[in-house]
């Protein structure tokens, strides 16, 4: 799949663990692993936005294209 996801360098420069991110999301630690790994066939924005609040990043800064 062309697109990577970037959300495991962006929680270690948050110095952030992924239940921390969940609690903060609310958001299952199952789905996030899963965006994580970059099994993830969707994501919501409204999650999206959520993540990208708590993280205070952009969407780019997590959501790579590499075609």
């Amino acid at each position: 799949m062309p697109i990577v996801t970037n959300l495991d360098t962006i929680l270690a420069k948050r110095r952030m663990s992924l239940t921390e991110l969940a609690e903060r999301v609310d958001i299952t630690i199952a789905n996030l692993s899963i965006l994580k790994s970059g099994k993830a066939r969707a994501i919501r924005f409204s999650t999206l936005d959520a993540i990208c609040r708590e993280l205070k990043c952009k969407p780019g800064d997590i959501l790579n294209y590499t075609p």
